[in-house]
């Protein structure tokens, strides 16, 4: 058996989430393979969302979650990269290998795992599956789903309070109902906080994720550029990897950037740029995916959906630049809308 540890409180209000959760002891058969709880167990497997690692946002955040796991229960971990144009197939193929090696837990890093661990998640019931932005129905898989548009309502928050120019733009990866979250809860933030005096242009990069809006650094600059070409003084990017070129376009028109999903301020592959990362809307996926490998290693496996909001610290607004306390109102009126928020005095829209 791979040797459990103490309940620690970790990253997002993992405690509080930990404690609503569902647990699931599975002993039933398993009709291929997979974890059996033996002496020849492995720890956590992620496997990664369009872009990869290497990303700075998203599936980056989801290593740092793994390599946490790793150091604190010491054991192996593994790690996989998508390929370019793949099907549902292959990634089935791809959580199958990683449950049939004995990763347990195995977790979908993106929505379009949905289908793949559907269908492998009744196959190895022995293993418990997570997946990250997507609803998958099954007695041994934990939904891991976040409140995007409340991170992204603080974002406009502190969009209204730093424009000069009184309009501020969006840049969705891919336009898809999970983005467009983002976008509405953005949209929101400026207008509740302006009054409806600053302007919101957004534009997505793509339709589907395969024409690349996840992972093209070239079109998020491009689109970048002509947002600010319209007096765009602050831009939110919500777009994976193509968001690098969204703060590579806003650091040389010298106007705000606002990162997404991890403290982009902080990534050292951004640094050249970090001055002109205002915030970035958190979403700690790292944390979501250590709570679950925690429950699997406390013998209480995390299943259903579990949603990390607010109230746990699952999403926020990243404070680490100098330059957020230095404009006007901008930090209390982003504490009085996470209040709001939270008490549920301001309901934020998903679409």
């Amino acid at each position: 058996m791979r040797r459990t540890s103490k309940l620690t409180r970790v990253a997002v209000g993992v405690a509080s989430i930990a404690l609503a959760a569902t647990a699931c002891g599975g002993t039933s058969s398993d009709n291929g393979g997979g974890s059996d709880g033996g002496k020849d167990d492995k720890g956590l497997a992620i496997a990664y969302d369009i872009g990869g690692k290497g990303d700075q946002s998203f599936n980056d955040a989801a290593f740092a979650g793994l390599e946490k796991a790793k150091k604190e229960f010491g054991y192996q971990t593994d790690d996989v990269e998508p390929t370019e144009g793949e099907t549902d197939a292959d990634k089935e193929q791809r959580l199958s290998s990683l449950a049939r090696q004995g990763y347990n837990p195995v977790i979908g890093v993106g929505y379009a795992y949905g289908p793949a661990m559907e269908a492998v998640a009744k196959k190895y019931p022995k293993t418990t599956f997570g997946i990250v932005d997507s609803v998958v129905e099954g007695k041994n898989v934990a939904s891991l789903v976040f409140a995007e548009e409340q991170a992204s309502y603080l974002a406009g928050v502190a969009a209204a309070k730093a424009t000069k120019t009184n309009t501020v733009g969006f840049v969705g990866g891919v336009d898809i109902p999970l983005i467009r979250k983002f976008e509405a809860g953005y949209k929101q933030g400026v207008q509740d906080t302006s009054g409806g005096k600053v302007k919101v242009v957004s534009q997505y990069l793509t339709q589907t994720a395969e024409e690349g809006g996840f992972a093209s650094p070239d079109k998020g600059k491009a689109a970048a550029e002509g947002q600010i070409e319209k007096k765009a003084d602050v831009v939110y990017q919500a777009a994976g990897l193509s968001g690098q070129g969204v703060i590579e376009a806003a650091a040389k028109a010298k106007v705000w950037a606002i990162g997404v999903d991890s403290d982009q301020y902080k990534q050292a592959a951004l640094s050249a740029y970090k001055n002109s990362i205002l915030t970035s809307a958190l979403k700690d996926v790292g944390g979501a995916v250590y709570a679950l490998a925690k429950s699997v290693e406390d013998g209480k496996p995390l299943t259903g959906t579990q949603t990390f909001d607010l109230k746990v610290n699952g999403v926020g607004l990243s404070e680490a630049n100098p330059e957020f306390a230095k404009i006007a109102g901008l930090k209390d009126a982003v504490a009085k809308a996470k209040e709001g928020i939270i008490d549920g005095s301001i309901k934020v829209k998903t679409e």
